[in-house]
């Protein structure tokens, strides 16, 4: 299966018809190359907020409300994309509205009927909390693609291992991972936390970012970080983990990834974090003692 993630430079719209054409020309670039899983990067819907103005676009309550009116046309877009291209696309994130008054970091995912389903963004960063008006989601699902089992973790929820742990437990061969960061350490806490995740539950994991500039934006103003498809690092698999990672100006990185292949390897594995991962779990290991020194 050849998957594919972005690099998403951020830009600003003038209308929800410029940000529909882009995503189109996107898509239709790695469907052409022959790709049937599309990642796009958290916070993408944000991008939207540049069609109001300066007043809306500069605030970020106000532009999460905004949004809300793009809500319909953002699932209507992704649903014909799918079809269009007979792609899966994992849409990124949009900030839904929700009960309440708050909001949660929806990642859509679309199949090439057009069908979907979603996984909220569970735990939340700092910088979502100290918004007020975020909150983070109640369920961990697992989605059947093509006769592989994927899971989604976003952005943040890739650094927690417990989640991943159950999709995994679940049947997830590959994770999902849209992502935003606007530091080189949060770039960094991101890749490692997919490189983790991979290594002990030996999964590939698929990043996507965003990237670029964008000083209209309190959310994307500014981007770091590479997307990049991860694998375990054990015999038979890339030494570093990476499988493929964009460089410089690439928009995307794609692999064909063999999952059955990933599953065989475990015949001639180095490791087995998987398969071992039950062993840390003994109670005896889960009860911590603190020990005093002693004299020989």
């Amino acid at each position: 299966m050849k998957v594919a993630v972005a690099k998403h430079v951020v830009q600003a719209p003038a209308d929800f018809t410029a940000f529909a054409d882009r995503q189109a020309t996107a898509l239709g670039e790695v469907a052409a190359q022959g790709a049937r899983i599309a990642v796009l990067p958290e916070y993408l819907s944000l991008e939207l907020a540049a069609t109001f103005d300066a007043g809306v676009r500069g605030d970020l309550h106000a532009s999460l409300a905004a949004i809300q009116r793009y809500r319909d046309d953002w699932l209507a877009l992704y649903a014909r994309l799918a079809r269009a291209f007979d792609l899966y696309i994992v849409a990124g994130t949009f900030l839904l509205a929700h009960a309440g008054g708050r909001y949660r970091n929806r990642c859509d995912v679309f199949t090439p009927q057009g069908a979907y389903a979603w996984q909220d963004k569970l735990q939340l960063t700092g910088f979502e909390k100290a918004l007020g008006v975020m909150e983070g989601g109640d369920a961990v699902k697992v989605f059947d693609m093509d006769g592989v089992r994927a899971a989604v973790a976003v952005c943040y929820d890739s650094e927690f291992p417990l989640p991943v742990r159950a999709q995994a437990e679940a049947g997830a061969r590959l994770l999902l991972v849209p992502s935003c960061t606007d530091t080189a350490a949060g770039a960094t806490r991101v890749r490692v936390g997919c490189l983790a995740r991979a290594l002990e539950n030996r999964m590939f994991v698929a990043q996507s970012v965003t990237a670029g500039e964008a000083a209209w934006s309190p959310a994307l103003d500014i981007n770091t970080g590479e997307a990049a498809i991860f694998a375990p690092m054990d015999r038979g698999l890339p030494d570093d983990g990476i499988v493929a990672q964009t460089a410089d100006q690439a928009a995307w990185a794609i692999a064909d990834l063999d999952v059955d292949a990933l599953d065989r390897s475990r015949a001639s594995a180095q490791v087995a974090n998987d398969r071992d991962w039950p062993g840390q779990l003994q109670p005896a290991l889960l009860r911590v003692r603190a020990t005093a020194f002693e004299m020989p």
